[in-house]
């Protein structure tokens, strides 16, 4: 199964995410974006065909964002992409790709929108939250 999230395993947004795709038994590719960011066409693709626009997918409470003046509505998309290039902490995450689309999942269980199999049991988040029943359905959906 040809899944990949772009994740920082300092966010539990980004744990819950993972945690919800290894729920239907599949492994992704993990990529640490902060390590291993996307080339400007990979993240311009990936913001697209998540349906954002690039000022959508800039991550604002990340410490270079205030430095940086990039809450300066004047800025081109290139003028931010250039920046979240250079401090990946700004893009924001975790964007996942499936066969079935891209989504940028804050929360987290926008995952379950492009997740191409079901999942296998009960899943509750880091916080206690319980999103999936012990029959693999989405509560409250």
């Amino acid at each position: 199964m040809d899944i990949t999230i772009y994740h920082n395993p300092n966010c539990g947004t980004s744990r819950n995410t993972l945690a919800l795709i290894r729920n239907t038994g599949v492994e992704p590719r993990i990529v640490d974006y902060l390590g291993n960011p996307p080339t400007r066409e990979q993240l311009k693709e990936m913001i697209a065909k998540a349906g954002l626009t690039v000022r959508q997918a800039i991550r604002e409470k990340a410490a270079p964002y205030a430095e940086l003046g990039l809450d300066n509505q004047d800025l081109s998309d290139d003028a931010l992409l250039d920046a979240m290039l250079a401090h990946p902490i700004l893009i924001n995450r975790p964007f996942v790709i499936t066969p079935h689309g891209v989504r940028l999942c804050r929360p987290s269980e926008l995952v379950l929108e492009i997740l191409p199999l079901p999942q296998r049991g009960a899943f509750n988040k880091e916080d206690g939250e319980p999103v999936i029943d012990a029959a693999g359905k989405r509560i409250g959906a």
